[in-house]
């Protein structure tokens, strides 16, 4: 039976929120530089920076169901450098491999530090929306095990607007175990949902339909080569994120009065080649996605790593939301 997890944003500021600075950046070049600089664990190492860069830094880490992610940002928000790998150690905004996730991160951090030529001392990281207060406690936990200070957590399709700046319309995060959705008006979060649907499914089911193992129904779903004749397998994966999408977008609008008219699609999930069309063809709703939609949230994430820029009194964990979920 799928569990949805759900709670409406309120309007008083929560003190992520009231720490988020405006939004100034060009998602497409950001998006772009960090692809550039963002390197894959497997990949070659790349070299150190000529020279270490002078100020504070901004930190983010997603701790997704199937990739961790650790981006640095300058104090503009540009992408300086960062890591991802494939990472089991999440599912469904629940950290199931504790020691795992703060091994991998612990290493990330290392080889990030390396390349900066300095210490990362801090960061944000994020949660799906409507996960209970002692999970999201454990995300926080992970990273400071790994030796930075969390120093603020907000839920994943929020972060993703930090990046985007959209005024209108709901961002639909789709990351490896769930779907995120946010509806924003006036650049606000008014209403936010998470149900379990994503990337994973969509690897289990070309297992299934190819009698092959997960991890290479994995690679298979990543290989461009294969993504055009595995459509009819993974079409009623989409549909499903598709129907959790306008499902919530009609409670919304039921409620407000007011209609959406803009899905914006980010996570690596939303890459598939034909998402957009599939979603926008099942929900009436126009829908995009971001070129490299799978940084979107990381990079969002860091934004709201923004203490280092305040004073010393903003130095506590900021949790956006926490008091107004329930948790089962």
């Amino acid at each position: 039976m799928t569990k949805t997890r759900l709670h409406k944003v309120r309007s008083r500021p929560t003190r992520a929120r009231s720490l988020a600075q405006p939004h100034t950046l060009d998602p497409t070049a950001t998006l772009a530089r960090a692809e550039q600089v963002l390197r894959r664990v497997g990949d070659p190492e790349p070299p150190p920076l000529q020279s270490s860069p002078q100020g504070p830094l901004r930190v983010g880490v997603d701790l997704g169901t199937a990739y961790l992610v650790l981006v640095v940002l300058d104090p503009r928000g540009n992408p300086l450098a960062g890591e991802y790998q494939f990472a089991q150690v999440v599912r469904d905004g629940l950290v199931v491999d504790y020691v795992g996730a703060v091994d991998r991160l612990t290493a990330m951090k290392a080889r990030v530090e390396k390349r900066l030529g300095r210490e990362l001392t801090h960061a944000a990281s994020a949660f799906p929306p409507g996960v209970p207060r002692a999970e999201v406690q454990a995300t926080a936990n992970v990273v400071e095990a790994a030796g930075m200070h969390c120093l603020a957590l907000i839920d994943e399709p929020s972060a993703a607007n930090a990046l985007l700046g959209l005024r209108q319309g709901a961002v639909v995060d789709v990351g490896g175990g769930t779907t995120g959705i946010a509806i924003i008006e006036d650049g606000r979060v008014v209403y936010t949902a998470d149900e379990a649907t994503g990337g994973t499914h969509f690897s289990l089911v070309i297992a299934g339909a190819h009698n092959i193992s997960f991890e290479q129904a994995e690679e298979m779903k990543l290989d461009p080569t294969q993504q055009q004749r595995l459509m009819p397998v993974v079409r009623p994966v989409i549909e499903k994120v598709a129907s959790i999408t306008a499902r919530h977008v009609a409670e919304y609008e039921l409620q407000s009065g007011k209609a959406v008219q803009q899905l914006t699609l980010v996570g690596g999930t939303s890459a598939f080649p034909g998402m957009a069309e599939v979603v926008q063809e099942y929900t009436g709703i126009k829908a995009q996605v971001p070129e490299r939609p799978m940084f979107v949230t990381p990079i969002g994430i860091a934004l709201h790593d923004t203490q280092s820029l305040m004073s010393s009194r903003h130095r506590d964990i900021g949790t956006r939301g926490l008091e107004s979920r329930t948790s089962d």
